[in-house]
């Protein structure tokens, strides 16, 4: 592979496939900062849920605010041990904060995958979308959803589900933009934490390739340029569609350890695992959130995939893709409470991985 290749080697299909995603999204991204939705809602493929189980796991779609179209959709394994509590893994997807949603093909397939690989109940929010909802909204959806579930939501949403759903070991996962979401919405947990929350307790959270950025051009984003999904024009665009009007990228909630952060990690901020791809332009950005983390006394692991390209996990077919369901696993069970005959505990660290670096 040539020292300035922008990607790895795809086939014809995906670079098809990601060609026309990027020209699609372009296109519905105007000069003007808004989207054309209409355009957007060619490309996104949509999903029912299902009460009867797809590849060993069902759907549901529960309404948590239907005046912001707030809800989400459950995912949960067709098999379950008699008397079994699963964890639950609040999922966030990706899209720029302006595109997609848990009813898209893309991320119930992502999720389903989840669900059956981690064995876990996963909620996947449908947030309010920038440019029509500026930060924090997003971020305050994302607390509202953890809100329901406290409030014993999903036992009239869903009983069966509910029986399931161990609340004490809940995870916070996104993927690009949804792993900048549960960054922040794992902090307003945390500054609550010690009397605010009757059930959930975060036991740990995963960002994946999550889209943190400012207005230094890094060296990844200057090395990268080309490459699939992401590039600096893209991102510059999105940033300005989601930032409160006149803020620039150095705003704490794209520079979250940048000249304009203010306070200290909550205590309660659970644990982290941040993915990272070797040909993700916003990589830098990624290794400096999991180094600001471990700088600040928090238990971080960073998982790097050197051929991976920004939503390598979207495709199935890839093997960095079945490794990272692999290690979601991992993560979860080794952080998931425990109970020992002297109490709770925290689980300790799980297999390690040639990918894997622990400061």
């Amino acid at each position: 592979m040539s020292p300035a290749a922008v990607a790895p080697p795809l086939s014809r299909t995906k670079r098809f496939v990601i060609a026309a995603v990027s020209a699609i999204n372009d296109a519905a991204c105007r000069s003007d900062g808004t989207v054309n939705r209409r355009l957007v809602s060619l490309l996104d493929a949509r999903v029912a849920a299902s009460a009867k189980p797809f590849r060993g796991v069902r759907t549901a779609d529960v309404p948590v605010d239907l005046s912001r179209d707030l809800w989400f959709r459950l995912f949960v394994p067709s098999s379950v041990s008699e008397g079994e509590r699963l964890p639950v893994i609040v999922f966030f997807h990706g899209g720029g904060f302006a595109f997609l949603s848990p009813d898209s093909y893309l991320f119930d397939d992502v999720c389903r995958r989840i669900c059956r690989t981690v064995h876990a109940l996963v909620v996947s929010v449908n947030y309010r979308l920038a440019p029509e909802h500026r930060c924090p909204a997003q971020y305050e959806d994302g607390v509202h959803v953890l809100r329901f579930l406290d409030g014993g939501g999903l036992l009239y949403a869903d009983p069966s589900a509910a029986d399931l759903a161990d609340l004490s070991s809940c995870f916070l996962v996104g993927d690009s933009a949804g792993g900048n979401i549960v960054h922040h919405v794992a902090r307003r947990w945390a500054a609550d934490a010690d009397g605010g929350w009757k059930k959930v307790r975060l036991a740990g959270m995963v960002l994946i390739q999550p889209y943190f950025g400012g207005e230094e051009r890094t060296a990844a984003e200057l090395r990268l340029v080309g490459a699939p999904l992401v590039s600096v024009e893209r991102t510059d665009w999105l940033w300005r569609a989601f930032l409160p009007e006149g803020a620039d990228r150095d705003h704490e909630a794209s520079n979250v350890f940048g000249p304009r952060a203010v306070g200290e990690l909550e205590e309660a901020l659970p644990a982290a695992m941040v993915v990272v791809g070797g040909f993700d332009p916003l990589q830098d950005w990624q290794r400096r959130y999991y180094k600001g983390l471990r700088a600040r006394g928090k238990s971080a692991r960073l998982v790097e995939y050197p051929e991976a390209f920004h939503s390598f996990y979207a495709f199935p077919d890839l093997k960095q893709s079945t490794v990272l369901m692999e290690e979601i696993k991992g993560f979860v069970d080794s952080h998931r409470p425990r109970k020992e005959e002297d109490g709770e505990r925290n689980g300790g660290g799980g297999d390690k991985h040639s990918n894997i670096e622990e400061w």
